[in-house]
């Protein structure tokens, strides 16, 4: 119980807001679970889980492609022991290094001699699960486009023939063309 008239207004208040944040609720049922359609209880703690694996694996000499195409095997392998679909991040995180440092080593901005082939085999096998995953209907399309533009480089192509100069044929002077009508043109 309130014991003066400041603390009963405040519990008025905190009432009054109370009401506010019940009245802003969403009117539309189909879009209650908005962002979790799919969550079901738990994932979240897993997604979680597998992603804090990579946090105390033991650090490996990067610049040895022996030891990353080790880890690389290791990442993979623990996605298929726990039914994980493998992607870019996750990878680079078990390697110990950002999906950036991933790109440069992949395009051979950086250790091209040493590390190009061993992860341009590894995207490959990320690009053809996700290739898999969009043909098979095991993703959603439009999570499929975002990966296929930010992690494979795909994009959109919009081809532009070029049309002939002047579609009416070539031009003419007006003596071709009288010449071309002659037997039309009345006296």
């Amino acid at each position: 119980m309130p014991n003066n008239k400041k603390e009963t207004a405040l519990a008025t208040v905190d009432d009054d807001a109370a009401k506010q944040v019940v009245r802003r609720k969403r009117n539309r049922p189909d879009l209650e679970k908005f962002g979790e359609e799919n969550t079901e209880p738990g994932d979240n703690a897993r997604y979680l889980r597998y992603a804090m694996a990579s946090l105390n694996l033991p650090p490996i000499d990067i610049s040895d492609p022996k030891q990353v195409e080790q880890r690389i095997n290791d990442y993979f392998m623990f996605c298929i022991d726990n039914d994980r679909k493998p992607n870019m991040v996750g990878m680079a995180n078990w390697l110990g290094v950002d999906r950036d440092t991933v790109k440069t080593w992949k395009t051979g901005e950086y250790r091209s001699d040493t590390h190009s082939a061993v992860i341009k085999k590894a995207v490959s096998i990320l690009e053809e699960l996700w290739v898999d995953y969009m043909q098979n209907g095991k993703m959603n399309p439009a999570s499929g486009i975002f990966l296929a533009k930010n992690m494979f480089q795909y994009r959109d192509v919009i081809d532009i023939a070029p049309g002939k100069p002047e579609p009416l044929g070539e031009k003419q002077t007006a003596e071709q063309i009288m010449e071309r009508n002659k037997d039309l043109i009345e006296d």
